[in-house]
């Protein structure tokens, strides 16, 4: 598995005047790399990247936004790499969107909230019952720290 970086609105542009052609690219680079990555055997990983913190200028920032170019790009070795520090930082609501995006996730990624800290550091994220939630949602891979 490999992740795929989506790149950054270029500094000086509006991001919702871009944002068209930018997703296109997106979706023609998706592609393109998707089918080299088959010849290997290999998923390639897309991971929304908070724009309130983490990076402001970073394009693909919400798991739904990922999960429209999932659906787009329509390539079954492409996969979303769900790290719930962004995810908690744009849309909160963590149980649903594990749930409602599972079926997408090719790996998952944690770290507290807010400072991107340990697992077991004071924050925002209960990780035993996330780790359960993931258990019954059936995941099995591995979790990125």
């Amino acid at each position: 598995r490999i992740h795929v970086m989506a790149g950054r609105v270029p500094l000086g542009t509006d991001r919702a005047a871009v944002a068209g052609e930018m997703e296109t690219t997106f979706i023609e680079n998706l592609r393109y790399t998707a089918d080299l990555l088959s010849q290997e055997g290999m998923t390639g990983l897309l991971e929304p990247i908070n724009s309130r913190i983490t990076d402001p200028h970073y394009y693909l920032n919400t798991p739904h936004q990922a999960a429209a170019i999932l659906k787009k790009v329509g390539r079954p070795n492409l996969k979303l790499q769900l790290d719930l520090f962004h995810c908690q930082i744009m849309d909160g609501n963590l149980s649903h969107n594990l749930e409602k995006y599972f079926p997408l996730i090719g790996h998952i990624q944690i770290a507290q909230v807010p400072g991107r800290h340990e697992p077991d550091s004071p924050g925002e994220l209960n990780f035993p019952y996330i780790f359960k939630l993931l258990e019954s949602l059936g995941y099995s891979g591995y979790v990125g720290c």
